[in-house]
C-alpha cells in the first residue's frame, strides 16, 4: 500500500509539473473572491436562483464546456470532456441562500429582502454556498485549460435548493437525480465540500463512513376526548398522552439504540394543543426530527417510534398516529474512495492539515448522490482570522474567511486529476 501511495504521489507531482497549476491557482484567486462576493451580495432562495444560474452558465460557456441549464428548475451542469477516454467524475456545489437577515459590516453585505412563508425577511448566504459556487467555477476554469491531460470527463453540478425546496415544490439533489444528472455520461464517483466557519482556514476535515445524518421530519397526531378542565375524569387528555410519548421516545435513544456504534437523536421541536386554560382539548400535534448515522439504527428507531406512539396513546385511552418525511439520507463516504483520495487532499493541504473527525448530526442532501454512486464529502475550513468569535451557520453573523477558499479549488482539482489519471 505504501508503494502504491508513493507511485500515486509521484504521478501527481508529475501532473502538477506538466500543467503548472500552482501558478494557475495564484492567478485564479482574485476571480474566485470576486465571484464569491458577487453571489454573497445578490443571494437567491431555493428554486429561485435564476440570476445565480445565469452567471454560472455564462462562465461555463465561456470556457467551452457543454452546458445544461434549468436542471431541477434552476440548476446548471457543465461537462468537460478530456482528450483521452476514461471515467467520469462529478463535482457538486450548492447555490441557494437562506431566509436570514445578514448582520455584518461587509462592503458586499446582502441587503436583499423577500417574503418567505408569509413573513418579511432578508436573504443571505449564511451557510457558505456562495463560496462553494465560486470554488467550483474556479475549478472548472483551471481544468478546462488542460483537456489534453484529462483521461475521462468532469461533470460540474451546480445544485439548487440544498436547503430544501419551498413547500409543495420538488427540488434539490433528489430532483436533479430524477432528471438524470448522474447519467449521459454516467457518473462513476462524486466529490463535494462544505465550508465551515468553526474550522480553521487551511484545514480539511473528513470522516469515512457515516459523516452526516439522515434527517427525518415526523408528525404525531394525538386524539383524546374533550372535557372541562375541572373534571378530567370525563375526558381523555391528549396533552398528558403527548407528554408520555415525548418521554417514551427518548428511551429509544437512551435504552435501545447502540450509541457506541453511531450517534442518534430524537427531538420534538413543536407541540400544539388546546385553546383555553380550563378546557381539556380533543387533539394535540407533535412535530420533530430524527437524526441517524447508521441505516440499521435508523430502521430500528423509526419502527420503535411508531410502536411506542400507538401503544402509549392506547394505554391512556386515546389514539395516536405518526408519519415521517425524509429530508436527507446519510452522508456516507465510501471507505475505499476515502482511502484512495486522502493522498490527494494531503497533497493539496499538507499532511498535518487533513484531520479525521467524528460524525455530525446535521444533514446534507449530497447524500442522495451518494446513494447512487460512491462519493466523498468533506469540510473546508473558513474560520475567521481576525481573532473575533466565529459564528455558526444559519445565523445573521455567519462569516467565512476568504483566505480558505483557494484550498477548496486545489483540493477538488487535485482529486479530479488523480482519480481520472491514476
Amino acid at each position: 500500500m505504501k508503494i502504491l501511495y508513493l507511485l500515486l504521489f509521484l504521478g501527481i507531482t508529475s501532473i502538477f509539473a506538466q500543467t503548472n497549476l500552482d501558478q494557475e491557482f495564484i492567478d485564479i484567486e482574485p476571480k474566485l473572491i470576486e465571484w464569491r462576493r458577487h453571489f454573497h451580495e445578490y443571494p437567491e432562495l431555493s428554486n429561485q436562483e435564476f440570476k445565480t444560474a445565469e452567471k454560472i452558465a455564462k462562465h461555463l460557456k465561456s470556457l467551452g464546456l457543454e452546458v445544461q441549464t434549468e436542471v431541477a428548475i434552476t440548476g446548471v451542469v457543465g461537462i468537460l470532456k478530456g482528450d483521452l477516454p476514461g471515467k467520469v467524475v462529478a463535482l457538486r456545489a450548492d447555490i441557494d441562500a437562506l431566509p436570514v437577515t445578514e448582520d455584518s459590516d461587509l462592503p458586499f453585505k446582502s441587503t436583499v429582502k423577500t417574503t418567505f412563508l408569509g413573513k418579511e425577511t432578508g436573504v443571505a448566504h449564511a451557510c457558505g454556498h456562495d463560496g462553494h459556487t465560486a470554488i467550483l467555477m474556479a475549478v472548472a476554469e483551471v481544468l478546462s485549460k488542460h483537456k489534453d491531460k484529462i483521461k475521462g470527463t468532469v461533470k460540474f453540478i451546480f445544485q439548487p435548493a440544498e436547503e430544501g425546496p419551498p413547500p409543495g415544490e420538488e427540488g434539490g439533489a433528489k430532483l436533479m437525480i430524477k432528471e438524470g444528472v448522474l447519467e449521459n455520461p454516467k457518473v462513476d464517483v462524486i466529490f463535494g465540500l462544505h465550508l465551515r466557519s468553526m474550522v480553521e482556514a487551511g484545514q480539511i476535515h473528513y470522516k469515512p463512513g457515516g459523516a452526516m445524518a439522515a434527517v427525518e421530519r415526523f408528525v404525531i397526531n394525538v386524539k383524546g376526548k374533550q372535557a372541562h378542565g375541572a373534571a378530567p375524569w370525563l375526558g381523555v387528555d391528549p396533552i398528558v398522552i403527548s407528554a408520555k410519548i415525548i418521554d417514551g421516545l427518548q428511551t429509544i435513544i437512551s435504552r435501545e439504540s447502540k450509541l457506541i456504534n453511531e450517534a442518534a437523536v430524537i427531538t420534538v421541536g413543536k407541540v400544539t394543543s388546546g385553546v383555553r386554560f380550563n378546557i381539556i382539548p380533543e387533539t394535540a400535534e407533535l412535530i420533530g426530527t430524527v437524526r441517524t448515522l447508521d441505516p440499521d439504527m435508523k430502521a430500528l428507531i423509526l419502527k420503535r417510534m411508531t410502536e411506542m406512539t400507538e401503544t402509549i396513546a392506547k394505554a391512556y385511552g386515546g389514539e395516536a398516529t405518526i408519519s415521517f418525511r425524509n429530508q436527507t439520507a446519510i452522508v456516507y463516504n465510501n471507505h475505499d474512495l476515502v482511502k484512495q483520495m486522502l493522498p490527494s487532499l494531503k497533497t493539496a493541504a499538507g499532511d498535518d492539515k487533513v484531520v479525521q473527525i467524528k460524525a455530525e448530526t446535521i444533514g446534507e442532501d449530497f447524500s442522495y448522490f451518494q446513494e447512487k454512486v460512491p462519493g466523498f464529502y468533506f469540510y473546508l475550513g473558513g474560520m475567521r482570522k481576525d481573532n473575533l468569535e466565529p459564528h455558526p451557520h444559519h445565523t445573521p453573523s455567519f462569516y467565512i474567511d476568504e483566505s480558505g477558499l483557494l484550498l477548496g479549488v486545489k483540493a477538488l482539482t487535485q482529486m479530479t486529476l488523480d482519480y481520472l489519471n491514476y
